[in-house]
């Protein structure tokens, strides 16, 4: 199941493919900056949606939701075209990558570095 946010903004994200990337029986590996790309938008996913809920640890982030939602829709085509994952693959990369921050509390250990990546990345 994914988290209530993901849902709507990874149909976005994944809508900006025309076509389906083709899926090979062996996807490629994530490298580490594709690893750092996925950690990083489902952080923002999370933190968008506390800060749309009200929860004062995520409004303690700057908004993220313009510039958190395209580093996650690019980062989203970029790891599809990167490791060859059809939608239904980086769907269920990028929810597996948001509950592992859920459970460990992380979000915000990594959420300095992300938006050091955001910043980078011009947005």
């Amino acid at each position: 199941m994914l988290i209530p946010i993901l849902a709507p903004v990874l149909a976005a994200a994944l809508a900006v493919q025309a076509a389906p990337a083709p899926t090979t029986p062996e996807s490629a590996p994530l490298s580490q900056e594709n690893r750092a790309l996925l950690r990083c938008a489902a952080a923002f996913a999370l933190v968008a949606q506390g800060q749309v809920a009200g929860d004062p640890q995520a409004k303690a982030w700057p908004d993220l939701s313009v510039r958190g939602m395209e580093f996650f829709v690019r980062a989203m085509a970029q790891l599809m075209d990167e490791t060859g994952r059809d939608r239904a693959g980086i769907a269920a990369l990028v929810n597996g990558e948001a509950q592992a921050l859920t459970a460990s509390g992380d979000v915000t250990k990594v959420m300095p570095s992300c938006l050091l990546m955001l910043e980078a990345a011009q947005l």
